[in-house]
């Protein structure tokens, strides 16, 4: 707990003038007069208010996703032919993983601040000997308590392959083997838990005007005011990622063995594969202002002789803050990319030529980001909380959190 402000005035005397400003104080509006009494006349207003907001919000996601992907083309046979040419031709094969997981959000905007309310406190004209007090306890209490709980197990298999043909043993003729690409693409995409929360107002300020004036001689007048304000702010993320990608292409494994006559000729399509793992995860935005300005004036003024005249405020604001973010996060990501092991043996072709294997490319791209664990605190802070759709469309930017979760 942090007490960011407060104040105690006190004033015992003939007269006396307190003037001050204070930003950020929530209380009720309130008009209290004590006037016109009669001399030895005792008089007391006391006024109590207490206001109380809590907002509680949780989510706790769970997510498997467990995927098995195959493109295959190939394990075909040409074997044993006599005469002629003998070819075999594969189409590509390719597969494609795009798994997306977002979830966990809470928004709260909570405007506790009873900013346009005004307090008024007169005691006035009362008479000799009369003994007047007013006491006003105004208390505001905003209480918000956001918490993200989120398990995401991605286990993906993926696997694209085209070749193991065989064409062997075959007599007269060329013998071809020609196989299209094998093309292996993962993407994993995990947004969780953002907590964005604005406690403000949007009135127009508070005044308090605190006046002891024109009381009979020898009167006992008090003014007793306790305005205080307590916000309770607590932020709390907790995120386990565990991402296992195994992820291969495989383009080869093609037989053209002991063939008789003509060329023998092996060519295979390119071995792509392209693994993206994207985590974002743990995000706080909090915005705490009130926007009250709250004007002060307390009056101590022409009251009679020997009078006692006391005015004591009290003000206190109390905030306090809490964002915490727990992380662990676990990829592990195998991506293979192969060509060959193609074999050309044995082949007895025409005088001058020679058995040929060509393989395409092999190429393996694998991409992992992380980031997370952020907390964003500040009076002020632009957080678009009017227009926000809470998308998880994530432009990552410090400055303005986050623009999170589409929870339409």
């Amino acid at each position: 707990m942090t007490k960011l402000q407060k104040r105690i005035i006190t004033s015992v005397a003939a007269g006396a003038i307190l003037l001050n400003s204070l930003t950020g104080l929530a209380f009720a509006g309130t008009t209290i007069q004590i006037s016109g009494n009669g001399s030895f006349s005792e008089n007391e207003a006391e006024v109590t208010s207490k206001t109380t907001t809590t907002v509680v919000q949780s989510n706790n996601a769970d997510v498997n996703n467990n995927v098995d992907a195959n493109a295959s083309t190939g394990g075909n046979d040409a074997n044993d032919n006599t005469g002629g040419d003998v070819a075999v031709k594969t189409g590509d094969a390719k597969t494609s993983v795009d798994v997306s997981t977002a979830v966990n959000a809470n928004h709260a905007d909570v405007d506790g601040c009873n900013c346009e309310s005004d307090t008024d406190v007169l005691i006035s004209g009362n008479g000799y000997k009369s003994e007047n007090e007013v006491e006003l306890k105004t208390k505001n209490e905003v209480e918000v308590f956001q918490e993200n709980n989120a398990r995401v197990r991605n286990d993906i298999d993926a696997n694209s392959k085209t070749g193991y043909n065989d064409a062997n043993r075959n007599t007269g003729g060329d013998v071809l083997i020609k196989t299209g690409n094998a093309t292996t693409e993962v993407s994993v995409s995990t947004k969780a838990n953002a907590n964005v929360a604005k406690v403000g107002s949007n009135g127009n300020g508070t005044d308090v005007d605190l006046r002891i004036v024109g009381n009979g001689s020898y009167s006992e007048n008090e003014i007793e005011l306790d305005l205080s304000q307590f916000i309770l702010l607590a932020q709390e993320n907790n995120a386990y990622i565990d991402n296992d990608v195994d992820a291969n292409s495989k383009t080869g494994g093609n037989d053209a063995n002991d063939n008789t006559g003509g060329d023998a000729v092996i060519k295979t399509g390119d071995a792509m594969t392209s693994v993206e793992v994207d985590n974002m995860v743990n995000f706080n935005a909090a915005d705490v202002d009130c926007g009250c300005i709250s004007d002060i004036l307390a009056k101590i003024h022409g009251n009679g002789s020997d009078s006692e005249n006391e005015i004591e405020a009290e003000i206190e604001k109390e905030l306090a803050v809490f964002q915490e973010n727990d992380s662990d996060l676990d990829n592990d990501v195998d991506a293979d990319a192969k060509t060959g092991h193609n074999e050309a043996k044995r082949n007895t072709g025409d005088s001058g030529t020679d058995p040929e294997v060509e393989t395409g490319d092999a190429t393996s791209e694998t991409d992992v980001e992380n980031s997370g664990n952020v907390n964003t605190f500040g009076s002020g802070v632009d957080l678009d909380l009017d227009g926000m759709d809470l998308d998880f469309d994530f432009h990552f930017d410090l400055s303005l959190l986050m623009d999170l979760l589409h929870m339409s």
